[in-house]
């Protein structure tokens, strides 16, 4: 998938980075007495899901049984959440992802049906994470679907609760003194949101549908997009898979800040009703050119 794939050295996978040894000190909650001191440029989070914890909103195993691209666009403003070992939890609404469809996906783990120890996830019941390293110290989380190899990358989040202590988590893997994250910058990148939910190598096999530390709900608040608001594009750094680098297997809410990176012209496409939002299958995908392609930067 995207970027160039690199060993991680076990010792460094997770070091500083889990919630359960960070709980002491970016978790435990304030005395009831005392004020906490804002950080400063960070407004005083006002998220609606503090105390709002209902089990009725847990995605079940029945909503992952999907085909992979279906999946990949159901995902669309549902909402990841991380609960850290002291309880408190970090939430963050999906805006975009990614569809790899395995066998003939020339960019997915699984192309060709290949089985190996780290795509193992890939091959197992819908809705089993999937959390590989790429560029040797980053991290993606993907989601398996229906269909044999296939899976969903989560691209970005837009952040909903636990700003100030998904802040604090990227900064750890930032620069000494580099600029304060704005909050759309949080979780802009597949790699971006596994660092801002504390998302380790580790979680790769669980079942998303019965986890007790990571699970997907819906938002009771939100309205499910419109066809028209959901662009779909080529996926980010597969430029050296061929005809695949170019199908739309890429879906994005459109006109969301928190899009890693906006195709314009997809977005034309819609808007002047030349795309109508077909699904792409295994034998059959729109093209299309992208204008922006990068690869995940700026997390050093």
């Amino acid at each position: 998938m995207a970027g160039r794939k690199r060993k991680v050295a076990a010792a460094g996978e997770q070091a500083g980075f889990g919630c359960e040894n960070q709980a002491a000190v970016r978790f435990s909650p304030p005395a009831p007495a005392k004020k906490k001191k804002p950080v400063e440029g960070v407004e005083e989070e006002q998220s609606r899901y503090f105390g709002t914890n209902d089990p009725k909103l847990r995605l079940g195993e029945s909503f992952f049984l999907q085909p992979c691209v279906s999946l990949a666009k159901a995902f669309l403003g549902k909402v990841l959440v991380r609960r850290c070992a002291d309880g408190a939890e970090l939430r963050g609404k999906i805006v975009e992802t990614e569809a790899y469809l395995g066998g003939e996906d020339k960019a997915s783990h699984s192309a060709g049906g290949k089985r190996t120890e780290r795509n193992t996830a890939m091959f197992m019941k819908p809705g089993t994470i999937y959390v590989y390293p790429i560029y040797g110290i980053y991290l993606c989380m993907n989601v398996s679907s229906q269909g044999e190899g296939a899976a969903v990358l989560l691209r970005s989040l837009e952040p909903l609760q636990g700003r100030p202590v998904m802040r604090q988590l990227r900064a750890a893997k930032r620069r000494a003194g580099a600029r304060l994250l704005k909050d759309k910058e949080l979780c802009n990148g597949p790699s971006k949101l596994c660092q801002a939910l504390n998302i380790p190598r580790s979680f790769d096999r669980r079942d998303l549908a019965s986890d007790q530390e990571v699970w997907l709900e819906t938002d009771p608040k939100d309205v499910p997009p419109e066809a028209h608001d959901v662009v779909s594009a080529p996926r980010i750094g597969i430029e050296s898979h061929g005809e695949w680098a170019k199908k739309p297997l890429r879906f994005y809410l459109r006109g969301h800040a928190c899009v890693s990176v906006v195709n314009k012209e997809a977005e034309r496409l819609i808007l002047s009703g030349s795309l109508k939002n077909q699904a792409p299958s295994h034998t059959q995908c729109d093209t299309g050119q992208q204008h922006a392609i990068k690869t995940e930067q700026d997390l050093s």
